[in-house]
């Protein structure tokens, strides 16, 4: 089983490679949003592919108002 500390760096590495850009970039308390320089349609994108990577589903109502990469390892971590 997957610990929160390897579910962070799964979230942070994924994210990295799906936008391109360097994983020494981001951190955990990081808003995926502002720091990715995306909006909610590409952030549903990373979600759909965080999903699958995973092999779990989130229903949005535990994602409304999550904003940063630490939180969004936190929701996966409790569907694994």
């Amino acid at each position: 089983m997957m610990t929160s500390h390897d579910t962070l760096s799964e979230v942070l590495k994924l994210a990295a490679a799906h936008f391109s850009v360097p994983r020494e970039q981001l951190t955990p308390d990081d808003d995926f949003f502002k720091t990715l320089g995306i909006n909610s349609l590409q952030a549903l994108d990373l979600l759909t592919r965080l999903e699958q990577h995973f092999h779990i589903e989130l229903p949005d109502y535990e994602l409304q108002g999550v904003s940063d990469f630490r939180t969004l390892a936190e929701r996966i971590q409790s569907r694994l």
